[in-house]
């Protein structure tokens, strides 16, 4: 399974693949991923465009807490 590092997900554009992207930094395998994601159940918003599937750089931040690594600020 490939890595995902928090950089990468500062830098990333406004959505991100569903697989590899997003499963992998929640640490979710594809298959389980792919089988959230159809019935509605992955731990954020997922967007299905055509074949596609996609999901909110924001809301993939926001449930890592990323940009509260980034500031410093985390409760860790």
């Amino acid at each position: 399974m490939p890595e995902v590092l928090i950089g990468d997900l500062a830098k990333a554009p406004t959505t991100v693949p569903l697989w590899p992207t997003a499963a992998t930094a929640l640490g979710i395998g594809r298959t389980a991923a792919l089988g959230l994601a159809r019935e509605d159940r992955f731990p954020v918003t997922v967007i299905r465009a055509g074949k596609r599937w996609r999901v909110p750089t924001a809301a993939l931040r926001r449930i890592l807490e990323i940009d509260a690594v980034l500031d410093g600020t985390d409760a860790a």
